[in-house]
């Protein structure tokens, strides 16, 4: 039976600010667990002006989908998603290149600098259905399996809303299988012996605390049983000097032209931290493009 854990929003000493950002007790927690719950990074106009930023990108991005929940494919009716919102909302760069998150998933990751791979608004719909157990990773064609991602809930979560589960130690296991969650059937990664005998953990995030997670930790959402949308912004971390080990396309490198055994180092994926304040990175030269029936309309940045 899984377990639930209702995490504090209290941030404990040396939570934020100064050379601490992170405890040693979370450091451990998320070497140990492969996701810990991290206060005090945002402050509360920070969370109400970016969830409004970002709601009203997610609109925006999306008003011309007019397909009903219940038509769209497993894989839209988990969330609709909005991807690289950094380059087409200039007022939501600062929040991707967020220097406190930076610093924490630096820290966490334990590393000097990390690269942003791309950012995502995942707004599960009212009536949204639950999110299928994966691990990130092997989405992604970086060699390195170091990689952390940053889950914003603007509003808290809870487990009628769409919290996260994860099973703690996932990340240690040796495990790294492509899940498909986009098309039919997936495959049911916790039937899979590496992890078959973890129980996962429900983790409800209160408003104000970022919750991270190893690029390599299964993890899974409930649907959204409530009235409203469960408002998250996520963004997905990697040490920077990386490199792409794959051939299988991806747009984080294939924009920059960047080829198999090279530094992932392109103008698709900045450096997120350390930057001076203020410092925000330009828009990438190449537009970005999806396969058409991937993800929901509005997936991709517009151009001009």
């Amino acid at each position: 039976m899984a377990t639930h854990s209702n995490e504090s929003g209290t941030p404990g000493a040396g939570d934020a600010g100064g050379e601490g950002i992170v405890t040693r007790q979370r450091l451990e927690r998320f070497r140990e667990d492969g996701y810990v719950v991290v206060p005090g990074l945002l402050t509360d106009e920070e969370l109400d002006r970016y969830e409004m930023l970002v709601t009203r990108a997610v609109r925006e991005r999306t008003a011309g989908d007019t397909v009903p929940l219940a038509q769209k494919s497993r894989y839209q009716q988990s969330f609709a998603q909005c991807m690289n919102l950094w380059e087409d909302y200039a007022d939501i760069r600062p929040l991707t290149f967020h220097q406190k998150i930076g610093r924490a998933a630096a820290a966490l990751l334990a590393v000097d600098a990390v690269r942003l791979w791309h950012d995502q608004a995942l707004y599960k719909r009212a009536g949204g259905r639950p999110t299928d157990p994966h691990q990130d990773h092997p989405y992604w064609p970086i060699r390195e399996t170091a990689s952390i991602t940053a889950w914003i809930p603007f509003a808290g979560s809870t487990i009628e809303s769409g919290a996260m589960a994860y099973l703690p130690g996932s990340h240690l296991v040796g495990l790294r299988k492509f899940v498909n969650i986009f098309f039919g059937e997936p495959h049911d990664i916790l039937a899979d012996p590496e992890v078959a005998h973890i129980e996962p953990v429900w983790v409800e995030v209160p408003k104000g605390s970022v919750a991270f997670h190893h690029g390599l930790t299964v993890h899974l959402a409930a649907p959204n049983t409530t009235a409203s949308d469960r408002a998250v912004h996520t963004i997905i971390y990697f040490p920077d000097g990386s490199t792409r080990g794959y051939p299988f396309p991806h747009f984080a490198v294939d924009r920059a032209g960047i080829e198999v055994g090279q530094p992932i180092d392109g103008d698709v994926t900045p450096i997120a931290w350390p930057r001076a304040e203020g410092d925000l990175p330009p828009v990438p030269a190449v537009p970005f493009t999806l396969p058409a029936g991937l993800a929901n309309t509005g997936a991709v940045p517009a151009r001009s």
